[in-house]
């Protein structure tokens, strides 16, 4: 009896979801790349599903304090976490006092975009005017040990390990700058703070126009947008892929129709010539389900668990 009553008391909550408005968390400020995404997907929801969807950025920590706070919500699909692929498969890796588990405490939703990072540097910048390979780069910092700077979207970031991957493998020492999110990163960049910058795709406009110099591209293949820009591994550093996605979850437990749900009205971002847009400028259209999505995740995890213990990156 017990039983039957529960079961009817989830069917009646699922069949009759979305019933009230929608909120999607956000671990980084307005204007970043997962801020994008999330704007993008909760104006769709707000579409698809007839509900408004709120956009809550609990800015910090590389995303913790926004899945932290995901993390309490309720698991009926009311509350999203929109983040980025460190904010799961690494921060729970490399910081010490760290209060969610993504296993435990998240469901995969879809993976909206998957790219590369772009290395970047000023062209107008004081010590980079000259550098227009990665091999420059590298005999620039080697010249000038620990003096050259290079921003990210926080520690922890893989645009933090990624450039600590690069210092590694070419045996250079250069200082992190860490930023509360990719876009103030990038923006350091343009103002000249910091000497480079591992990019995402929400900065080719201004590669383009000339504003910055980029020197490769983190992935196994050339990215479409430039097409004249190598690889890392074009560029000497064999094996270096580094790709990066951005996506939303949900709390643990969530019922699967609830999942299903949001999923499907997500998954239609590819018939909507404006939502599809906005999505394409962070990268590739992806949305993947979310079974597809949690493999990927386990994956990666473990692959950057890896990279992690010979990096020695730790984070207190």
């Amino acid at each position: 009896m017990l039983a039957a009553s529960v079961a009817g008391q989830v069917h009646a909550q699922t069949t009759a979801f979305p019933g009230r408005p929608l909120r999607i968390i956000v671990g980084f400020p307005p204007g970043s790349s997962t801020d994008s995404i999330a704007r993008a997907s909760a104006e769709h929801l707000r579409l698809k599903l007839g509900q408004p969807v709120v956009v809550d950025n609990r800015p910090g920590a590389n995303g913790v304090l926004g899945a932290t706070e995901a993390a309490r919500a309720a698991a009926d699909g009311y509350t999203l976490l929109a983040t980025n692929s460190s904010g799961i498969t690494v921060n729970p890796q490399i910081y010490k006092k760290i209060t969610y588990q993504p296993e435990r405490d998240f469901a995969a939703l879809t993976m909206s975009v998957s790219a590369p990072f772009i290395l970047t540097i000023n062209p107008s910048g004081e010590r980079t005017a000259s550098v227009n390979t990665v091999a420059d780069l590298v005999a620039l910092a080697r010249a000038r040990p620990g003096q050259l700077t290079y921003g990210s979207a926080g520690a922890g970031n893989l645009g933090h390990l990624g450039f600590e991957m690069i210092n590694n493998r070419a045996g250079i020492r250069t200082v992190h700058v860490p930023y509360k999110g990719g876009s103030a990163a990038h923006l350091a960049l343009l103002a000249r703070e910091v000497d480079a910058h591992l990019a995402t795709p929400s900065a080719v406009p201004t590669i383009k126009s000339g504003k910055l110099r980029a020197l490769a591209v983190t992935s196994a293949k050339r990215w479409p947008d430039l097409p004249d820009v190598p690889t890392m591994i074009d560029a000497g550093f064999a094996g270096f892929d580094v790709p990066f996605w951005l996506g939303l979850m949900v709390p643990a437990q969530t019922p699967a129709p609830v999942i299903q749900t949001l999923y499907s009205a997500l998954a239609s971002m590819r018939d909507d010539a404006n939502a599809s847009r906005q999505l394409r400028v962070q990268g590739a259209v992806e949305l993947m389900d979310p079974k597809t999505f949690a493999v990927r995740i386990r994956a990666e995890t473990a692959a950057w668990g890896e990279v992690i213990k010979r990096e020695n990156i730790q984070i207190d």
